[in-house]
């Protein structure tokens, strides 16, 4: 009976307060993929972390170098902190990531180089990185230079 309390109460404590929000890590970037998507490397062990909320240009596209050359001079050989918000369909950490306190995922939209993707950035702070999008937008910066760029979700369902 002891032993099936103690297991309930974990198992409440789990749904409660789950791992992958509860806690962030440091790590030092070993490589920048693209625009959204990068690899740390922690201890012995590299984990690819796909930044929270946002989607970039994908390779081949207008932009996609410009994007991910902002993300590596932000990132790359740094240490830098991650905040877990969830994990992918393929086992990656989706996360915003923090490079001398700043907000990467916030940044790269911020300079027109990314989308928020409306249909996973859910926490109330997106309302702020839309507000930046749209900024970004009329300011004509980035990718947003051009009158209707192709968002990446659109470019990948095309390019299937």
């Amino acid at each position: 009976m002891k032993t099936r309390n103690i297991l309930f109460t974990a198992a409440i404590i789990l749904f409660l307060f789950p791992p992958a929000a509860a806690f962030s890590f440091s790590c030092e970037c070993v490589s920048v993929a693209d625009g959204d998507t990068i690899t740390i490397l922690c201890g012995e062990g590299a984990n690819k972390i796909h930044l929270y909320g946002i989607d970039a240009p994908e390779r081949g596209q207008d932009f996609s170098r410009k994007a991910k050359s902002f993300l590596s001079d932000l990132v790359y050989k740094k240490v830098i902190q991650v905040e877990p918000e969830d994990i992918d369909r393929y086992g990656h950490t989706v996360g915003i990531v923090f490079a001398d306190d700043l907000n990467v995922n916030r940044e790269i939209v911020k300079a027109g180089l990314a989308w928020v993707y409306r249909k996973y950035c859910i926490k109330p702070f997106c309302a702020e990185w839309l507000e930046l999008e749209d900024a970004a937008r009329k300011a004509g910066i980035g990718l947003w230079r051009h009158k209707e760029p192709i968002p990446p979700w659109e470019f990948r369902r095309r390019n299937r």
